[in-house]
């Protein structure tokens, strides 16, 4: 199985890469962990956020590999408990789903961003910037993962 983390951003920093390399790193082959970067819209003077946020939809949907249930990160979306994430992950292998994570820009999703998405999902009530969010999510991932394996990295 493949897991891909669709992310607008990049040029992350260095320390955003080493985490998200360190627990992608970690994942069995069985469930590989790819994140692929789209590039952000501009913003600023005499640039709407509304068609910066419609534009970065555009490129997301592009860029859902074929076959994938993408699962949107959205702050209003279902909270999730590492648990629950395991679960999830658990059914994925089990029903040969392809889940493809998303990340949205400054601006967050579009529309139909949230409309193609068979879930939304929170990380968190907090508001996270969006370059911690792919590391908390592939942490997340693998944590979930070492719970299906029984693994001691996550004690309860």
């Amino acid at each position: 199985m493949r897991i891909t983390i669709l992310a607008v951003g990049h040029k992350a920093p260095g320390w955003v890469q080493e985490g998200f390399n360190e627990y992608a790193r970690r994942m069995p082959a069985e469930a590989r962990l790819e994140l692929v970067e789209l590039k952000p819209e501009e913003r600023g003077a005499g640039r709407s956020a509304d068609r910066a946020k419609v534009l970065e939809g555009e490129r997301i949907l592009a860029a859902v590999p074929q076959g994938a249930t993408l699962l949107a990160l959205d702050e209003r979306g279902r909270s999730v408990t590492t648990q629950g994430l395991s679960v999830m992950l658990s059914d994925w292998m089990r029903d040969g789903t392809y889940p493809c994570f998303v990340i949205g820009g400054a601006d967050g999703l579009s529309d139909p961003v949230r409309e193609r998405a068979a879930k939304l999902i929170s990380l968190s009530a907090l508001t996270l910037p969006h370059a911690l969010v792919r590391v908390v999510l592939a942490e997340q991932l693998y944590r979930a993962w070492t719970i299906l394996a029984r693994h001691p990295y996550h004690r309860e």
